[in-house]
């Protein structure tokens, strides 16, 4: 039996949201904007047959931020077009929720975020831009999205840390490794830079690297959070107006 259909059963309640989150945002990061309670639940990074739990549960609303792929049979785009005919709202964003949002946007599904705009735009197509490795006990990233990594750089080339040709050099480095294996270490090395260059440049990546993953994964809980206060506003006045 799958971790949420286990969770479902053992809720009292409910719950009006649930939110799909991994590597892109700790939960309790994720809290400190969307508590957890009766009607907010977090799960693992979501996987191909996990919503149809989640759909019989009929909450209002489904996150989806980070989700399996590659060894694991990613969340299917049947199982997101049957939650939205069942009229739940699902939001995407920061990784897997970004791809399924740019994905079906035309259905219906919301995307939240520079990289949801980056997929719907085409500026970028893979799903290796948001691969990664990650603890599967902790969900901590122990390698670098290339969506990030590439974020980073235009920072860098706009702030005049990198020259033109050392950004080429990077983001060639960075498309050309695995992702389990692509790190800013990996990436710097992989430049073939000298090395006066390869210490400044991580120096300056750990000090003022771009995670736009995490970045996006809180702008969509606060998206969340104001649709939630939205419909309770709703239902508030609705049940006021017919008493």
């Amino acid at each position: 039996m799958r971790w949420i259909e286990i969770a479902l059963e053992i809720d009292a309640e409910v719950p009006d949201v649930i939110i799909y989150l991994g590597p892109s945002l700790s939960q309790s990061e994720a809290e400190e904007i969307l508590p957890a309670g009766p009607e907010v639940q977090y799960c693992p990074p979501v996987r191909r047959g996990d919503l149809a739990g989640a759909i019989a549960a009929a909450p209002r609303i489904i996150g989806i931020i980070d989700g399996l792929f590659f060894e694991n049979a990613a969340v299917g785009h049947r199982e997101i077009l049957g939650a939205l005919k069942a009229g739940i709202l699902v939001v995407g964003s920061s990784s897997m929720g970004a791809l399924r949002a740019a994905e079906l946007s035309p259905f219906g599904m919301e995307g939240i975020g520079e990289v949801y705009r980056r997929y719907q735009a085409g500026l970028i197509e893979s799903d290796d831009e948001v691969a990664l490795i990650c603890d599967p006990v902790s969900n901590m990233a122990l390698s670098e999205a290339l969506v990030n990594i590439r974020i980073t750089l235009e920072k860098a080339l706009s702030s005049g840390v990198i020259d033109e040709e050392e950004h080429s050099a990077l983001l060639q480095a960075a498309q050309h490794q695995y992702y389990p294996d692509r790190t800013w270490p990996q990436v710097i090395r992989g430049a073939s830079l000298p090395s006066t260059r390869t210490d400044a440049i991580l120096l300056w990546v750990r000090a003022s690297g771009v995670d736009q993953k995490q970045d996006d994964a809180r702008a969509a809980l606060r998206y969340i959070a104001s649709r939630m206060n939205r419909q309770m506003n709703s239902s508030d006045f609705q049940s006021s107006t017919l008493s």
